[in-house]
């Protein structure tokens, strides 16, 4: 079974190295192989094309390669909300929550997290283009085996940014190293209301793979609830999980990490939440008109969520 992910060294889909590294695929009698495939378009395609199973990786992204969601399931979320920092060179001094400090500024985002970022701010009533907002890719961040967050911290430590948007574990050596600020947190508040409901992480497969192979998929759903549980009992068994895959330093800061994104592991997805990243994906035009919860979500599986 091959899981890919669009971000290896990371705290934003975990769940994914955990259910592997820590045996919760073997438990269910599956062999599984995990492996970094990035950006998250590039990604999605794979799992169009049938080089993959499942991917961990956001939910929204999906439409990138499954327009309409014709093709594709949302099994259960990793996390709730949507899980991007925005980071900040450090002597600019900005205020947590001030995004009016963006306006003339050069900032990495990932393709199609990118999108996320320019929602948010034109809810704050930011217009990139009228505000000379350069939001594009990061210097270095392509190629296999890149981890992206890292690399943003590295092009803002080297002057390549003015900031980044990206996930926790690249704003927190970011800030650790001095060179960034956090300036908005939206997972726990920070910005528009509605960037909550943008996106969140998600387990994603086919409507092939549903079809042909259902036990399969019930085993994998159960292997990432297993994870999710186990990091909630003991975060430290994150850097068990991490060991082989992380670089020391991101090794020893990641269950520090996880640990703060434990609120946040709740497997449900919403027939709000649906219609909320529906409306999102309406504006940023990935989605042409609103989709029947049913027909984005894996319901025959909902019942795992609660094992």
């Amino acid at each position: 079974m091959r899981i890919a992910v669009p971000d290896l060294i990371s705290n934003s889909y975990f769940p994914a190295i955990a259910a592997v590294e820590l045996g919760f695929f073997k438990e269910e009698g599956v062999d599984a192989e995990l492996e970094l495939l990035f950006p998250v378009p590039k990604t999605m395609e794979a799992l169009r094309d049938g080089d993959l199973d499942f991917v961990a990786g956001s939910a929204h992204a999906t439409l990138m390669a499954f327009p309409n969601w014709k093709g594709a399931r949302l099994l259960m979320a990793l996390a709730q909300r949507m899980y991007w920092f925005l980071v900040l060179r450090a002597d600019l001094k900005a205020k947590r929550g001030d995004l009016s400090v963006v306006r003339g500024l050069r900032i990495g985002a990932e393709p199609g997290v990118d999108l996320g970022l320019k929602q948010l701010l034109v809810d704050a009533g930011i217009d990139p283009e009228r505000d000379h907002v350069q939001i594009g890719p990061v210097p270095g961040a392509t190629g296999a085996g890149v981890s992206f967050g890292l690399t943003a911290a590295k092009a803002l430590e080297e002057g390549k940014l003015d900031g980044f948007w990206a996930n926790g574990m690249g704003a927190e050596i970011a800030v650790r190293r001095g060179i960034g600020t956090v300036v908005l947190d939206v997972r726990r508040g920070g910005g528009p209301p509605a960037a909550w409901y943008y996106t969140f992480p998600a387990l994603v497969t086919t409507e092939r793979k549903i079809a042909q192979e259902p036990d399969s998929v019930a085993a994998a759903i159960r292997a990432f609830r297993k994870a999710q549980k186990a990091l909630q009992g003991n975060p430290s068994r994150a850097t068990d999980a991490a060991r082989r895959r992380f670089p020391p330093t991101e090794t020893e800061l990641i269950a520090e990490l996880i640990e703060r994104d434990l609120p946040y592991y709740d497997p449900t997805i919403s027939e709000e939440v649906v219609s909320k990243m529906n409306r999102f994906a309406q504006d940023v035009g990935l989605l042409t008109s609103p989709v029947p919860y049913d027909q984005v979500v894996a319901t025959s599986f909902r019942h795992l969520w609660t094992t």
